[in-house]
């Protein structure tokens, strides 16, 4: 028997090729952050048919086929057509993002891709929050199982976006019967990442509140992408939780950053804050102090048993952020200029603010005399 054409032999070996199999995906905010490199990654991947970015604007990967709206546009459903899976990064953690606004983005954003997945026939949405919202209080568990309960307020930066997204998740496979839902909740996340929590690294001095015991745990970029390659490639799915094995105490970070601490009583640490939130001086609102207050660890269990390991030790993490934010000046989530951080510094960080505060109300209190 002769042997097939040429042609017919590469036709059957693309046929059945591993990325002929695989899925086709859709990545939203895929033009920054971790969905730019999400989309790399998957583009890049064996096991990926094609992948579909939806942005704003167009990104860098060359790759995938680009969709250029907002992800709050019902015509979406349009793109996400032939889409066997979307992965949902397209969210406003911004700190200096006005608050409504970006709930506005954040919670409709989610709402019209759930919506719109589930009318152009997509069976799988993997949506990103956080570990945040486990919540951070004194009697958790060390670590946090996956279906501990989700214990957060909406205090903190973006929390309670996080949290009605995570409602949207539970309540979408009712809404859309055959629409499988998957949540990845990364904890402290670093690699070019800005959050209240990365810029408590950038003060002159570590704020710990007397009485509390924060511990660490760090996730970087690449690690939270292969999580969500694992998810995309189905093999897991549910409520996920990832992060560096273990966690650092305070003293190690104190340790290993070579940053002294800055002890204070927990009614001043959070009044403080309150007052300084609400007259404008710092992005961060007390809640977020809660976050290096007390523990919000997480096992990751589910991953580790489906095969998944982290790449990156909390020890390396920390290591690489502290790297990014060398030469930043923050005190209390408030960016400095040079000259004002060594002032800080000399004074001591919360003190500084402090004096900041009754600078403003002084000046206030002129203003209304005149």
């Amino acid at each position: 028997m002769s042997s097939p054409d040429p042609q017919v032999r590469a036709a059957r070996n693309q046929s059945t090729s591993p990325a002929a199999r695989g899925p086709v995906v859709a990545v939203t905010g895929a033009a920054s952050g971790v969905g730019a490199l999400l989309t790399e990654r998957l583009a890049a991947s064996e096991e990926i048919k094609q992948v579909i970015a939806i942005d704003e604007r167009r990104g860098e990967c060359a790759g995938a086929q680009w969709h250029i709206l907002d992800v709050r546009d019902p015509a979406i459903a349009d793109k996400l057509r032939g889409a066997d899976v979307v992965v949902h990064l397209a969210l406003d953690l911004d700190l200096e993002t006005d608050g409504a606004a970006r709930t506005a983005y954040n919670v409709r954003g989610t709402q019209t891709v759930l919506t719109a997945a589930a009318a152009a026939g997509v069976h799988r949405v993997v949506l990103c929050t956080s570990s945040m919202v486990y919540g951070a209080l004194p009697d958790n568990e060390l670590p946090l199982s996956e279906d501990a309960e989700l214990r957060a307020t909406a205090e903190a930066t973006g929390v309670g976006d996080l949290l009605e997204i995570e409602r949207l998740a539970r309540r979408a496979p009712r809404a859309h019967p055959g629409l499988n839902v998957t949540v990845v909740r990364p904890a402290v996340l670093v690699g070019g990442t800005d959050t209240a929590l990365t810029r408590y690294f950038e003060s002159p001095r570590l704020l710990v509140v007397a009485g509390s015991r924060p511990a660490w745990q760090f996730c970087h970029v690449e690690d939270l992408c292969s999580a969500l390659e694992y998810a995309v490639l189905e093999k897991v799915d549910g409520e996920l939780a990832v992060g560096c094995d273990g966690w650092l105490e305070q003293e190690e970070v104190e340790e290993l950053s070579g940053i002294r601490r800055m002890e204070l009583p927990s009614a001043v640490a959070l009044g403080a804050a309150a007052r300084l939130h609400r007259i404008g001086l710092t992005p961060s609102p007390a809640g977020d102090l809660a976050y290096t207050m007390y523990p919000w660890v997480v096992s990751g269990s589910r991953l580790h048993d489906a095969g998944w390991r982290p790449q990156w030790t909390n020890e390396e993490v920390l290591a690489e952020l502290l790297e990014e934010v060398a030469g930043r000046h923050t005190v209390a989530g408030r960016r400095l200029g040079r000259k004002d951080a060594t002032a800080a510094g000399a004074a001591g960080a919360t003190v500084a603010l402090l004096g900041a505060a009754a600078v403003v109300r002084r000046a206030r209190k002129a203003r209304r005399r005149i």
